[in-house]
């Protein structure tokens, strides 16, 4: 961690510019908190009007104080805050919370607030902001934020941080996870992301030694090395990380723009990403912190079989419903555990799994505590599912609880309760155990905890460097004779293929490639040959060779585009179409994309997308999950495909768009099949940045 954001995190001194006596305006409900909540350190209140403020003695300006604190609150407004901040600089402030709005977030703002923030950053001032709510340290007492939520919900110290861009989504899982009795340690919101980012600052908060979960907030990825360092971080000290990223949607997108002025992410390179790096993604806030008390009981899933244990049958039925959407099977429990528990529960109740024990829990209390003992013993068993959907007066559910809680010690494996009667579901919260509402909610939290591993475990190694910033001239596009000749050089295979001038050289080259041949028009003033009828296929005479070069020059001429040769290729022969491409992303890098491919790709779009560095298994993985997998893996007897030069080929576009000057590829189709040496790339275009002038 660096000094500053040391400083930011656990400061020794605060200063409070704008101070306020009235602890519910902006300026006063820091030195409200930090007096409440127990700050150590000293702190200062700047206020030109006032000599003491909330008790506390108030200077007129920054510079009045004997030594420069280390973090400076800026609860002004407009240009007295800018001025503030470059007081704070002046006088060697180490991080400025500045909690002033109508920056970045603004029409026009961006560039105004890039400057403030680069001016500051250069004098050694660090910038938690603009429109930032402030930052909150429930281990420190150092609680430098305006939120209500703090009045609402008092906190109490505990094992997950929360790190935001946005003000509301740092205290709104906060207030949800205090709601279910879970301290919380850290609540940040960094706003506007001017300097300090929300990624940066998540690298800073993973190194906390008493953290066990990071919930992160995001709207935009402004710095995806330092998410990535944050993840390395996290899986170096078994922390989880959960993030909540908005603007899956243009309309989220666009609302993400006026929000905080995030740039948006292509959504599904942010699946790409965080998957890479073992952060789930939520779905919402309540998915953002649905699964906190499993990931704070320490349990280290081995498997995704479950097994379902409820006094309902409906609730059996329901939760292996919820259990086969999620991939979660049910499989039966061993013979001589049915044996044993048919000795114990009544001769209608079911035992193979789910687990019914009927209404007989009614009239005897004692079959939870006498059956989980030997489903305990069962090897067929990763996680379980108590489901108590209706229990109360008659039911001694205090030793259900009990007996469920002593289960889970014994077993050592993730144990969730569906229990939708209030005082029930305390009984079991009592006891340390995870209850939800309803039983899909109980599945959805097990699979994404036990999936979470999954992904965790398969993250990458390493921490990706910044992306090389690309030449600054402008873009231009290689002919298909010079893309296909930059892919052969990084070691694809590529379609044997000569570039002719004119029609004699066409016809030598029917000669010596063998009919038939494919005739194609080439120009890097054209990137998509067919809409112009510049490609002819299946040619065998010199005559229809000769007759397709005076169409491709007279296509050409028409749309105005340079002719720079025909390309004549040998048509070769192939099961399936399949594309790659690749784009340079302008936070992420390079992004690899891979699927089905042909002309149709547009329409029937079925991709996915790899992030370098990466390597083969990844590759893999990706193509299992395309739709057209089954097809690739063999149906109907038919032999699967031959892949292994194609993930070759994957890989190598991996490593050849670590070059910057490469601004996007396309190669579609490129042929594979049964044989490894079908695996060619038909057609292809590249499009570089040459240097400035």
């Amino acid at each position: 961690m660096t000094a500053s954001l040391k400083a930011a995190l656990d400061p020794c001194s605060i200063a409070v510019i704008g101070a306020s006596e009235n602890p519910n305006k902006i300026g006063g409900r820091p030195l409200l908190y930090l007096s409440r909540f127990g700050f150590r350190g000293a702190v200062h209140p700047i206020n030109p009007n006032r000599g003491e403020v909330q008790g506390l003695r108030a200077v007129p300006r920054l510079s009045d104080l004997d030594e420069a604190p280390d973090l400076a609150v800026i609860a002004v407004p407009g240009e007295a805050a800018v001025a503030a901040l470059d007081e704070c600089a002046a006088v060697g402030v180490k991080v400025a919370v500045m909690m002033a709005s109508g920056f970045g977030e603004t029409a026009g703002g961006k560039a105004r607030e890039a400057e403030m923030a680069a001016r500051a950053r250069a004098r050694g001032l660090r910038v938690v902001g603009p429109n930032s709510q402030g930052l909150a340290n429930f281990g420190t007492g150092a609680v430098a934020s305006f939120s209500t939520m703090f009045i609402e919900a008092p906190p109490a110290d505990g094992p997950v941080g929360i790190v935001s861009q946005s003000g509301a989504m740092s205290v709104v899982p906060y207030g949800l996870l205090r709601g279910r009795g879970i301290g919380v340690r850290h609540a940040h919101a960094t706003g506007n992301d001017a300097d300090v980012t929300v990624c940066e600052l998540a690298a800073s908060v993973a190194e906390d030694p008493g953290l066990r979960l990071l919930l992160l907030y995001l709207e935009s990825i402004p710095d995806p090395h330092h998410l990535a360092q944050a993840a390395a971080v996290a899986r170096a000290r078994d922390l989880p990380i959960v993030a909540l990223k908005s603007g899956r949607t243009p309309a989220g997108q666009a609302a993400a723009l006026s929000h905080t002025g995030a740039l948006a992410n292509e959504d599904r390179v942010v699946d790409a990403f965080l998957e890479q790096h073992g952060i789930w993604r939520a779905r919402d806030t309540g998915d953002l912190v649905a699964a906190a008390e499993l990931y704070l009981k320490g349990w280290r899933p081995a498997g995704r079989r479950l097994v379902a244990i409820s006094n309902s049958g409906a609730t059996c039925v329901l939760a292996a419903d919820a259990a086969s959407a999620v991939g979660m099977p049910l499989e039966p429990l061993a013979a001589d555990t049915q044996a044993r528990l048919r000795t114990i529960l009544p001769s209608f109740a079911a035992t193979a799994n789910p687990v019914d024990i009927t209404a007989a829990l009614l009239t005897n209390s004692r079959l939870f505590g006498e059956i989980l003992p030997v489903i305990a013993a069962d090897p067929s068993a990763d996680a379980f599912l108590i489901g108590v959907p209706v229990a109360g007066q008659g039911y001694d559910v205090p030793a259900f609880a009990r007996d469920a809680a002593a289960f889970a010690a014994e077993t050592g494996k993730p144990v969730v309760v569906n229990a939708p009667q209030p005082g029930v579901a305390a009984a079991f919260r009592d006891q340390g155990l995870p209850v939800f509402a309803s039983e899909g909610g109980a599945v959805q939290a097990l699979h994404q905890f036990i999936a979470h591993h999954e992904l965790i475990a398969r993250a990458a190694p390493a921490v990706p460097a910044p992306p090389r910033r690309a030449p600054a001239g402008p873009a231009r596009l290689l002919n298909e004779a010079e893309s296909l000749a930059r892919l052969a050089a990084a070691g694809l295979p590529v379609v044997p293929h000569r570039l002719c001038r004119s029609a004699e050289e066409a016809v030598a080259a029917l000669d010596a490639l063998g009919a038939p041949v494919a005739v194609k028009g080439c120009s890097r003033d054209v990137p998509h040959k067919s809409d112009l009828g510049l490609v002819h296929l299946g040619l065998r005479e010199p005559d229809g060779v000769a007759r397709a070069v005076a169409a491709c020059r007279d296509g050409l001429a028409r749309a105005g585009a340079a002719y720079e040769g025909v390309i004549v290729a040998a048509m070769v022969q192939g099961r399936r179409e399949l594309l790659i491409g690749a784009h340079r992303d302008p936070s992420f890098g390079p992004v690899v994309v891979i699927g089905d491919g042909g002309r149709y790709v547009e329409a029937l779009p079925d991709s996915q997308i790899l992030l370098p560095p990466f390597g083969p298994e990844a590759v893999r993985a990706a193509l299992a999950r395309l739709r057209i997998a089954p097809i690739l893996a063999g149906v109907r007897g038919e032999p699967p495909f031959a892949l292994d030069a194609f993930v070759a080929a994957v890989c190598a576009v991996g490593r050849l768009m670590e070059d910057p000057a490469i601004d996007s590829l396309d190669v579609n189709p490129i042929l594979v099949g049964t044989d490894e040496t079908a695996c060619l790339a038909l057609d292809a275009v590249i499009v570089v940045r040459d240097p400035a002038d």
